[in-house]
Parts: C-alpha cells; structure tokens; sequence
C-alpha cells in the first residue's frame, strides 16, 4: 500500500480532515464563527475538524461550531476533544433553528436521503422546509449548501457529465426535494443578499463509506456486480470537504453553483475490475451497461481548487486493503445503482 494510507480509524480520520491549501484563507476571512449545521452525519465531522484545523494553521482564533441531533455521543466528544464548540439541536424544529448561534459564514450540510422512499413528508420537511428556516435565521451570512448532483438528469456519456447551467431534470422525490432545497436558498440570497454557493456534490468516498466499499463489500461476498449505471463520478472525501470549505471565497448573491467530484467518469466494469484485482477475487457482473448516467462536469470546480489528492486506482487499493483488513465499517450503502430515484 501507498506510505500514506491509513491503517486505522484514527489516521484515517486524521487524513481525511487534514486541510488543502485555500481553505485556512477562505475561512479567516469570515467575521465570527463557522457554524456547521447538520455536523453529526457522514461528512459533518471530517469537515468541522478541517476546518478547526485550518483556522489554527492561518492563525485565526475564529470558532468552528458543529450542530446536530448528536445521536451519537461518541462524536459530539471527538469534536469537542479537538476544540470544535458543540451545539446540540433538532434542526426541524423552527424554535431550535431560531435559538441558534450567530455565525461569520453557515455550511449547510443537513439532508434526509436514505429511507426517503416512504418517507416522503419527513424528506420534504428535512430537504425543503428546513433551509426556509436556516435561510431565514442566517440572513446576509455567508452560506455554502449541500447539494447534489441528483438535480440533473441521467446524460449521455459521451456529454461529459452535465455543467452547472445545464437543464435540471431531478428523478424522485428525494431529488426534487434537494432541487427545493436550492430554489429556496437561491431565493434567500436574493431577497436578504445572502452570499451562496450551491455546492452539488457527486460521490464523496471515504474508506468505510462510498461506492467502492458498496463494490469491494460485494465482491468479498461472491456478489454480482451491477454494471447497468454505466459510469461513476468519485472524489475523495478530503478533497470534497476541503473544496467545499474553500468556496465561501466564491459565494455571492446572486447564489452560485459548484459542481464538486472527481473530474474522471469511470466505469463500473472497470472499478469493479480493479477491486477484484486488488482483493485477488474474481468477480461477477450483472446487467447491460445503459448508455446515460448521472454524471457531473466539474471541470470549474478541479480548476479554481486543483485536482483531487489522491485519484480514483489509488483509492481502489486502499479500499480494497481496509475491506481485506477488516477496517471498521459505517454500513450506508449509496444505492448509487438507482436509476428511479428511489432512496
């Protein structure tokens, strides 16, 4: 394996909240504290400790405040170990949004997306009603948002993925609620001047978590790979998280949007091949490759912030080396097979 692979939990939280240049600059130029809202899911705490940590390195003595539900105790205790403020709130209740602390700049990372399928006014709710709150809570601070490339359409590969002004064609409930999520605060930008990134992210992967731990799991259990989404989109999660903290340097009124992933399309065939190779298993596939996926350009995003740290072959070896070592696991598969947007 790569000498900067992590082997445990530990270094693999390390690295994946070690900051990339621009982020510690973009932050500091914030007026009063980061607050992360939605800090407690999968992505939330790599991001509030990058950006303690790059706050620190460009001198800053701004805080970096995570709220959550905190579900999980054992994370409100990482953060606050690490010296990120912790606030604990139900962000869907309009009474907690409204007793929330004031901010420097917002990253808005709360969503519903898993279960959504049956769920479907929890998700509105979760994914529409709760930005109208936050939105109005922070008026005229400088907010990045979670978003998703679900808003777009399947495409054509030979397209490149789809651009920021391109058509949105969200499939399901999950993704037309996202698409509301981003109507709203587009609105609140506008109407309160709220500088805004619209950050639509594709695929962050990690080494518990992402497309090839759904790839590698299966393989290691003799399971057909489904190779009818032809091609993938996959970044990172240091790079996405670092991107996204870098952004507040683009936000503006009206909102922009950021496309965030890796910049390669990458075949499933040919991930799957990779792991198998790695894991030194055979694999098995399932289906007929289709000839559009969801697939984003993101061609703005890698030049104004650099290409991801570590591409898409070396990550598929330190995948398949944490999977046959029997790394820790967050067993949220990403369904990133779906095809009828049903989550």
């Amino acid at each position: 394996m790569n000498a900067e692979s992590p082997t445990d939990d530990r270094a693999l939280e390390d690295l994946l909240s070690r900051p990339r240049d621009r982020v510690g600059a973009s932050l500091a130029e914030l007026d009063g504290p980061l607050v992360v809202l939605g800090a407690g899911g999968k992505m939330g705490p790599t991001l509030a400790l990058m950006a303690r940590r790059a706050l620190v390195e460009a001198g800053s003595r701004s805080e970096v405040i995570a709220v959550s539900r905190f579900s999980d105790a054992a994370v409100r205790k990482a953060l606050e170990s690490q010296g990120v403020c912790t606030v604990a709130a139900d962000l869907t209740d309009p009474g907690h949004v409204a007793d929330l602390p004031d901010a420097g700049g917002v990253v808005f990372m709360l969503g519903m997306k898993f279960g959504s399928t049956g769920q479907e006014p929890e998700t509105w709710w979760s994914n529409a009603a709760v930005p109208a709150f936050v939105a109005s809570r922070y008026r005229g601070v400088p907010t990045v948002v979670y978003s998703t490339g679900n808003v777009y359409p399947m495409v054509p590969l030979h397209r490149g993925g789809s651009r920021e002004g391109d058509r949105l064609a969200p499939v399901g409930e999950y993704a037309q609620s996202c698409l509301a999520r981003e109507r709203l605060f587009m609105r609140a930008a506008q109407d309160w001047e709220t500088p805004t990134v619209i950050f639509r992210l594709n695929y962050a992967c990690e080494l518990r978590y992402g497309i090839l731990v759904d790839l590698a799991l299966q393989i290691s259990r003799g399971e057909p790979v489904d190779i009818t989404m032809p091609a993938v989109n996959l970044v990172w999660q240091r790079d996405a998280v670092a991107w996204s903290l870098a952004a507040f340097d683009m936000a503006d009124v009206p909102a922009r949007v950021l496309n965030a992933t890796g910049p390669e399309q990458v075949p499933v065939s040919r991930l799957a091949t990779w792991l198998g190779e790695d894991l030194n298993l055979d694999i098995k596939t399932t289906g007929t490759p289709a000839a559009d996926g969801l697939l984003s350009d993101a061609s703005l995003c890698v030049e104004r912030y650099g290409y991801p740290s570590v591409p898409p072959r070396q990550l598929a070896r330190w995948v398949a080396e944490w999977v046959r070592s029997g790394g820790s696991q967050l067993d949220k598969p990403t369904k990133f097979q779906q095809r009828e947007g049903r989550f």
